[in-house]
């Protein structure tokens, strides 16, 4: 397989390091960080290890070349290649890679994965959120009685000063808060929703949550976004994509920001996770 040098737009074999063209590092080099499955066995032992539900039930499926409708796989043909697909849900083939670069082919179905993840542990928080108490039709009237009191201390003197302070608190906090879009930052874009910021990737056409996104909460706020703020993004739109939120929904999830997006807590799936509760129903229609 060519991939194109970034810089002198040489089709260069994928295998090469180095452009031998012009010397740039090439766009294959150096794309997974040091502690992620760099081989299909790796790969497998790393599902494995963080407790995931079943390759049926995720439809995430590692060295096995799966014909059947809504499977994302990665396996070696007969010809020594390393194939990447997704079977839609009509059972049609989309090759999101076919070449002999392994770690290549690991990184592409390595990411898809971990975005599935993500995904599922912000339904699982969402759905968490959304699920009645037990016990509140056997204390409805012990509700009431606190909200009574909730209602008293807010009509006092000392309840405005406090309801004042806390409402000045949210408008402060909302103000230095930038709108819902994109924004690009020393030559990256970004896009901004639910108060999480997400990264583009021009390689794989693709987007990402950004979980260190500290320096992009300090720089652009509701002061600062129109000078960062575009309209002109080429690529995938963010609007396409299983990050995107219409604010349909009545809850926003972001990660800690003190988690690692590789350390085994943050990819570990919950031991009090049913495995029915992983949706599958992924947009199957889409190549990838």
């Amino acid at each position: 397989m060519k991939v194109k040098c970034d810089y002198c737009n040489s089709l260069i074999d994928e295998r090469e390091k180095v452009c031998p063209n012009c010397g740039a590092t090439m766009p294959t080099a150096n794309r997974t960080a040091a502690d992620q499955p760099r081989t299909v066995i790796e790969l497998m032992e790393w599902y494995t290890a963080r407790n995931l539900p079943p390759e049926n039930v995720t439809r995430f499926f590692i060295g096995k070349d799966v014909k059947e409708p809504r499977a994302f796989g990665i396996y070696k043909d007969e010809h020594g290649d390393f194939v990447v697909y997704k079977n839609k849900a009509d059972g049609t083939r989309a090759v999101r890679y076919q070449g002999a670069d392994e770690e290549y082919a690991v990184n592409e179905i390595y990411q898809k994965l971990k975005a599935e993840i993500a995904k599922q542990k912000s339904n699982n928080a969402g759905s968490a959120t959304r699920a009645p108490k037990p016990e509140a039709a056997s204390t409805s009237s012990c509700m009431e009685s606190f909200l009574s009191l909730i209602l008293m201390f807010c009509f006092s003197k000392v309840g405005l000063v406090v309801l004042c302070l806390i409402i000045s608190f949210i408008i402060a906090a909302k103000d230095h808060t930038p709108s819902q879009g994109y924004y690009r930052y020393q030559g990256n874009d970004y896009y901004y929703q639910n108060h999480s910021w997400y990264s583009y990737d021009s390689l794989l056409d693709s987007w990402d949550y950004l979980s260190d996104s500290d320096f992009l909460d300090d720089l652009i706020t509701d002061e600062t976004s129109s000078d960062y703020e575009i309209y002109d993004h080429s690529g995938t739109d963010f609007e396409d994509t299983d990050w995107y939120s219409d604010g349909s929904d009545s809850y926003s999830y972001t990660w800690d920001s003190d988690s690692s997006w590789d350390s085994d807590s943050s990819w570990d799936w919950d031991s009090d996770s049913s495995w029915d509760s992983w949706d599958s129903s992924s947009s199957w229609d889409s190549d990838w």
